[in-house]
């Protein structure tokens, strides 16, 4: 080896060091620094990101002002469960039901399957009000229409996606492209997580089939990966590849890891890398996680009571399993739990896709369980700290859907990204309230549009 690929060797070295907040700095006579401070603030570079502890990126970290939320749990129903039969209740769309729908409803829109002229179609199950707020609900939420009044519903979100894929990415991440942070990196990246034994983001899955645009919803993007989601079980090993190998001893992986940081942080001094932190502390975590996950994600010991109220099934993959499991680790200081729950995308081009038959099993899945949930973590006093999200990715059609134009055999409708219900309790929201409303069919609104971005 000469002298000159040696100093080629060093100069490329130096470049990997080098990052875009360094071109920020330092090109342009630091043109990007300067701007970056207006942005930021007069602290400049250091406004654009919080300081967590060196050893530990997921440290916790005080907000600026005192926050109502500690915590989140995020419930999405993958597929986009109708609003029309649950939470927005259109008299006027049942005295239509069956007719031809208005050409004012079809001129210049794009469905996923509708074509020529489909059939209006009125809900399909009855509506009362509950509570004190009287919020309409249908007769498929009877657990949850006992907790209405700690709820706030919103029957006017948008979203500016059609698909599943690019929707379940605008809900989660603000756009519709892969490579950005979901919402949970970003929760996690900002104020770290108060349990340096579990991940500080959890993610959840039922239903037997994960979400259209897969783990990129719980992706970390462009921030370092300590802040991505982690996906555990609630049936097996609760994290996959945690476990030490047949052979291997706690001891014999603690010193291998002894080993190993010391030379990742040897790679730290030199190139300055933050990936390099992130991996001791994924490695660090892991390590932590192998005794505490298990006991996280144990509900075999939660008193009958709590099973009968949930309607858990231990040692079973289920929505109820996981939402007892989201209040386990609420308990312990997990910031952000993300639940998803696939088998929502009522088309009615089968049996389990449509609103007469799998629309009424998926109800009574997550009915008794979200009920649950809410009415423990009001007693355990956490549902003033905690923020509760329920939602899909876009609505429903007032239209019955008509794939390839004709009436199909089972009752379903078609995308709406133009009107679609969520809601949310604890955490600062208001209580008891319904924001929002769509017009007589429910296929837009009328007053206050919420949308996503």
């Amino acid at each position: 080896m000469n002298l000159e690929t040696i100093l080629h060797e060093t100069a490329g070295h130096r470049l990997e060091s080098v990052t875009r907040r360094h071109f920020l700095k330092d090109c342009a006579t630091g043109m990007g620094a300067i701007w970056m401070a207006a942005q930021g603030g007069v602290r400049g570079l250091d406004a654009v990101q919080p300081v967590h502890s060196g050893s530990n990126p997921l440290s916790p970290i005080w907000p600026h002002h005192a926050a109502r939320a500690k915590r989140v749990i995020y419930l999405h129903m993958v597929g986009a469960p109708s609003q029309l039969e649950l939470f927005d209740y259109r008299p006027e769309l049942k005295r239509l039901d069956g007719q031809e729908c208005p050409s004012e409803f079809l001129e210049g829109k794009r469905f996923a399957f509708i074509q020529g002229t489909p059939r209006m179609l009125g809900p399909q199950f009855p509506f009362e009000q509950h509570g004190r707020s009287g919020a309409w609900l249908s007769d498929r939420m009877p657990h949850f229409s006992r907790m209405v009044d700690e709820v706030c519903i919103i029957k006017t979100m948008q979203t500016e996606q059609f698909n599943h894929g690019p929707a379940q990415l605008m809900v989660h991440t603000g756009q519709a492209r892969m490579g950005y942070p979901s919402i949970g990196s970003w929760v996690t990246w900002g104020l770290g997580s108060e349990n340096e034994n579990v991940p500080g983001f959890i993610v959840l899955l039922s239903g037997g089939r994960p979400p259209r645009a897969g783990k990129v919803l719980w992706s970390s993007g462009f921030l370092p990966s300590v802040y991505q989601g982690i996906q555990c079980r609630s049936k097996g090993e609760p994290v996959l590849n945690v476990s030490n190998p047949p052979g291997m001893n706690r001891e014999i992986r603690r010193s291998a890891l002894d080993s190993l940081n010391r030379l990742n942080r040897q790679s730290f001094e030199t190139f300055g890398d933050p990936e390099t932190l992130t991996r001791i502390a994924q490695y660090e975590m892991a390590f932590r996680m192998q005794t505490a996950v298990p006991e996280v994600m144990d509900v075999s010991g939660e008193p009958a009571a709590v099973h009968e109220r949930y309607g858990t099934e231990p040692g079973r993959e289920s929505f109820a399993n996981n939402c007892l499991l989201a209040r386990r680790l609420a308990e312990r200081g997990v910031r952000f739990i993300q639940l998803f729950d696939w088998g929502w995308d009522t088309h009615g081009s089968n049996r389990s896709e449509s609103l007469n038959d799998g629309f009424v099993t998926k109800c009574q899945q997550v009915d008794r369980p979200i009920a649950a949930l809410l009415e423990d973590l009001k007693q355990r006093g956490m549902l003033d700290d905690t923020l509760v999200v329920w939602g899909g990715e876009f609505g429903r059609t007032p239209m019955r859907e008509n794939r390839g134009g004709t009436e199909m055999r089972f009752m379903g409708r078609d995308h709406n990204p133009g009107a679609f219900t969520m809601w949310m309790a604890g955490g600062g929201v208001k209580a008891g309230c319904t924001y929002g409303e769509t017009d007589p069919m429910g296929y837009a609104p009328v007053s206050n549009p919420v949308p996503l971005r």
